[in-house]
């Protein structure tokens, strides 16, 4: 039997997918959305949609109901624009906002949600160099490390009320209806690619299919509690990467781009491109997920050549 699962960010890329795939389970999927009518339009047309306005509005109690798992995935975009004081402002809010009115709404039921799936990022480590990343490693002491480890905090606090709590830690999702890849690929097709800055920086990547399937390890899984990194066990540096990348296209990949026109284009937000972690799913790989597509190069050619080609 389905358990009905109630989403936060469900018109986002992981959670577009993660509604479709919940459906095919024989799940519930109930959505929370500031604008269900444009979120009708985005979504299979089994998912349940709820109007919610977070900030301004409690969490509606009625939309709980018989809810044994929530999965909350809200945030605003951390690469839609430069890092102003006002945005950094938004970007921790909106995370810190949603995550809260959840936790408190949980308080207030009789019968409260096995699981509580909670959004996160890799960048809860901060910048680093070569050395691996598990879920053990400590935080690191930048912007979006302090935004995670103020979500996970306040997730965690469901924790005191009895929910099993799990917070992904969410690397680069490969994905072609959005996301990343799409912005790295156009200027690939027009004989323009190449790796940004060094190129010697680590690129902690997870194919769409195997995101995805972690959180639905997460959500079935009742041993596994606490971080759980969304990437695969092989990362690669960012020059492997727009290697990889130009042979899927056939395109050469040899027009680095200097680390000032980033900076000087995206300020803050260049240091995203410029540094990276080493991450690697420890967690997920000792509850034994077996990822589909472990290599770059498979993930790459499923997203950009052979679902063209079948027509998908």
């Amino acid at each position: 039997m389905g358990l009905k699962i109630l989403i936060t960010g469900g018109t986002g890329l992981l959670g577009r997918s993660l509604c479709t795939k919940l459906l095919q389970a024989g799940h519930d999927p109930v959505v929370l959305s500031r604008d269900a009518a444009a979120a009708r339009g985005r979504l299979p047309s089994g998912v349940q949609l709820i109007q919610w306005q977070p900030g301004v509005e409690r969490v509606p109690l009625a939309a709980l109901e018989g809810v044994e798992a929530v999965i909350n995935l809200a945030g605003e975009n951390i690469g839609a624009g430069r890092w102003t004081a006002s945005r950094k402002q938004l970007i921790m809010q909106s995370r810190l906002g949603v995550t809260r009115a959840l936790t408190e709404s949980f308080q207030k039921l009789n019968q409260r949600p096995r699981v509580f799936i909670s959004g996160s990022a890799i960048g809860y480590y901060g910048p680093h160099g070569d050395e691996e990343l598990t879920e053990a490693s400590p935080p690191g002491h930048d912007f979006l490390a302090e935004v995670c480890q103020a979500w996970e905090q306040e997730a965690n606090r469901a924790r005191e009320l009895g929910v099993r709590v799990v917070t992904i830690r969410t690397g680069i999702v490969l994905a072609r209806e959005g996301g990343t890849l799409p912005r790295m690929v156009t200027p690939f097709r027009l004989f323009l690619g190449g790796p940004l800055g060094s190129g010697r920086q680590w690129v902690s990547w997870i194919h769409i299919a195997d995101a995805i399937g972690i959180i639905k390890l997460a959500l079935e899984h009742t041993t596994v509690a606490g971080p759980l990194n969304l990437t695969v066990p092989r990362p690669v540096r960012m020059e492997e990467f727009a290697s990889v990348l130009g042979r899927v296209l056939k395109r050469p990949s040899s027009l680095r781009v200097p680390a000032w026109v980033l900076k000087m284009a995206l300020g803050e937000m260049a240091d995203l491109l410029l540094t990276g972690q080493r991450v690697l799913p420890a967690r997920a790989l000792q509850e034994g997920y077996q990822f589909r597509y472990p290599e770059l190069a498979g993930a790459l050619e499923d997203l950009l050549i052979l679902t063209s080609r079948s027509g998908e």
